[in-house]
C-alpha cells in the first residue's frame, strides 16, 4: 500500500508543485490588493500620475479678527535689570497686564480653568487662576490703535537676578492683553492673548524673545501660536552675525526648554517663491511640520514636504485664490 502511494506521489508530484504555487500566487494576489486597491502604489507611479494619488486633507479655515497687537521693539536691550519695552498694536480699547516671575504650573492650569470652569476675558480672572502666583503685576490701559512704547521694569526691592536654571517653575515676563470694554467682549471671538516672554538674566543670556503666545476665545477654547518657516525677504541678523560665545548659549537654552529648531529653519531665504517651480508665490502652509514653501501648483503634487521629507497630514493656504486676485491688481 505505501509503495502505491509512493508512486503515484511520484508521478503527480509536477502538477502539486504547479498547485502550490499557483495557490500562493494567489494568496499574495489577494494581499497587494487588500493593502493598495485597485490603484499602482505611489512609488510606481510617474510624476503625472502621482496628482491623482494625492490624499493630503485640505485643512478648512475659519476667518477670525484678532484684536490683539504685541511685539518686542528693542530686544537686544531688554534685561531682568533694566527692564523691557512692550510695543502693543489693538484695534480696540485694551487693558496690558504684566505680571513678572509668573509660575508655569499656575499659568498653564490657568489655561485649563478657562476651557472647562471660567472664561478668562479681565485681568482679574487670570489673577484669580493664578493665586497671585507671581513676584509683581503692572498694568497699562491702551488706547485704541495706539502704538506708543510701554516700558516695565521690576521693582528694586524685588532683588530678583534671576529665575533659577531650568526646567525653571516661573517665567520671567507674562503680558496679558484684555478687552477693556465688556460690549468688544461680545463682538470679537477672540477675548485675551496671554504672551510667555523670556529676558536675559545672569543665568541665561538667552536674548529677549517671545516662548509662546495664546489666543483665548469666548468659547473656551485657546490656541497656541506657532511660527511659519518659510522664505521671505528679511534684514534680520542671521545666525552667523552674532558672537559665537551668544549663539552656542542660546541654542543650548532653546535644546533644553525645547524650542531649538533646525539651523536650515533658522536662515531664511531672500525669495519668496515656490522651492520646486522658483516661479509660483508661496501660499500653502504644510502641516506638521509648519513648512510655507509651495505655490497652488505644485502642492497637489507632494505627499512629503519638499523641505524636510516630512509626511504631509494636512495643509492649508495662507489667502484664497480672489484674495491674490485682488492682490495682484492692486499691484498693477
Amino acid at each position: 500500500m505505501a509503495a502505491v502511494f509512493l508512486v503515484t506521489l511520484y508521478e503527480y508530484s509536477p502538477l502539486f508543485y504547479i498547485t502550490v504555487v499557483f495557490v500562493c500566487f494567489l494568496v499574495t494576489s489577494g494581499l497587494v490588493l487588500g493593502w493598495f486597491g485597485l490603484g499602482v502604489p505611489v512609488i510606481l507611479r510617474n510624476s503625472e500620475e502621482t496628482e491623482s494619488s494625492t490624499r493630503v486633507l485640505k485643512k478648512q479655515m475659519r476667518q477670525v479678527k484678532n484684536p490683539f497687537g504685541l511685539e518686542i521693539p528693542h530686544p537686544s536691550a531688554a534685561s531682568i535689570t533694566k527692564g523691557i519695552s512692550l510695543t502693543p498694536d489693538c484695534l480696540e480699547d485694551c487693558v496690558l497686564t504684566c505680571y513678572w516671575g509668573c509660575s508655569v504650573q499656575k499659568l498653564h492650569e490657568a489655561l485649563q480653568k478657562h476651557v472647562y470652569c471660567f472664561r478668562i476675558k479681565t485681568p482679574q480672572a487670570l489673577e484669580d487662576a493664578l493665586y497671585s502666583e507671581y513676584l509683581h503685576r503692572q498694568q497699562y490701559f491702551i488706547k485704541k490703535n495706539d502704538k506708543a512704547e510701554k516700558y516695565c521694569q521690576l521693582p528694586e526691592d524685588a532683588q530678583v537676578a534671576n529665575f533659577g536654571p531650568v526646567p525653571r517653575s516661573r517665567y520671567p515676563l507674562i503680558a496679558l492683553l484684555t478687552l477693556a470694554d465688556e460690549e468688544d467682549r461680545e463682538i470679537y471671538d477672540i477675548i485675551s492673548m496671554v504672551t510667555v516672554i523670556h529676558i536675559p538674566d545672569e543665568s541665561y543670556r538667552l536674548s529677549c524673545r517671545i516662548l509662546y503666545q495664546y489666543l483665548l476665545l469666548a468659547q473656551g477654547q485657546y490656541h497656541d501660536l506657532k511660527q511659519l518657516f518659510m522664505s521671505a525677504n528679511s534684514t534680520a541678523p542671521s545666525l552667523s552675525d552674532t558672537p559665537p560665545d551668544e549663539t552656542s548659549t542660546d541654542r543650548s537654552f532653546l535644546e533644553k526648554v525645547g524650542l531649538a529648531e533646525d539651523e536650515s529653519e533658522l536662515h531664511e531665504e531672500n525669495s519668496k517663491d515656490c522651492v520646486v517651480c522658483q516661479n509660483g508665490t508661496v501660499n500653502w502652509v504644510l502641516l506638521p511640520c509648519r513648512h510655507t514653501c509651495l505655490c497652488d501648483g505644485c502642492v497637489k503634487y507632494f505627499q512629503q514636504c519638499p523641505m524636510c521629507r516630512q509626511f504631509v497630514q494636512e495643509s492649508f493656504p495662507l489667502c484664497s485664490k480672489k484674495e491674490q486676485n485682488e492682490d495682484e491688481s492692486t499691484r498693477i
